[in-house]
């Protein structure tokens, strides 16, 4: 089987200051874009069996800037969300709840139609995806790839790992980078993290 290959978007004006970024649909920055750009030779140095990508627009300008014009479109990559904690920042929230961890507590709840999401049902997301990528890689040869959003694919490594979903947070994720899940001896390890390219 091959790898796969987690991209996480470009940056944002969001992602930059530090805002939970969940359905709110901000679009790259120029820098976003141009980290996305230097991921093309470590993409186009693959064959490429599949691709799947988030619905959100940061993540679709991102694959087409890497030469992944064509990814299926899949809403389980979307990120996790933040409920009423969309917008704020940790520093923001621990001002009011000073333990606070993402990976732990969840959210605080938002509106009907964003509720908010826990780590367990974020995770139950991760892993109907990884079902998907498991049957692009059974019937394909070459990697697949995933552009989506950094929290949701810290979850998703976690569960790759065979980890509860709250040990996403072991596996902190820049944006514009590529990371590599592949398999020793048939077991799921990472392979590379934070991939980029020299300057």
């Amino acid at each position: 089987m091959g790898d796969l290959f987690l991209v996480r978007h470009g940056e944002t004006e969001w992602s930059r200051s530090g805002r939970h970024t969940g359905w709110t649909d901000v679009p790259l920055t120029e820098h976003g874009r141009q980290e996305a750009r230097r991921l093309v030779p470590l993409i186009r140095s693959h064959r490429i069996g599949a691709a799947f990508v988030s619905p959100s627009q940061r993540a679709r300008e991102t694959a087409e800037l890497i030469g992944i014009p064509d990814g299926r479109v899949d809403a389980d990559l979307r990120e996790w969300d933040y409920g009423g904690y969309e917008g704020v920042t940790t520093v923001e929230i621990q001002r009011t709840r000073p333990d606070w961890f993402l990976f732990d507590d969840g959210v605080a709840p938002g509106p009907p139609e964003h509720p908010g999401e826990s780590p367990e049902q974020v995770g139950e997301r991760a892993d109907r995806m990884l079902g998907k990528v498991d049957a692009a890689l059974a019937n394909t040869e070459g990697v697949v790839v995933l552009v989506a959003h950094g929290h949701f694919l810290r979850v998703l490594t976690a569960r790759r790992l065979g980890l509860p979903p709250r040990h996403g947070a072991l596996f902190q994720l820049a944006t514009g980078t590529l990371c590599r899940l592949g398999t020793e001896h048939g077991r799921p390890v990472v392979a590379g993290w934070n991939i980029r390219p020299p300057e």
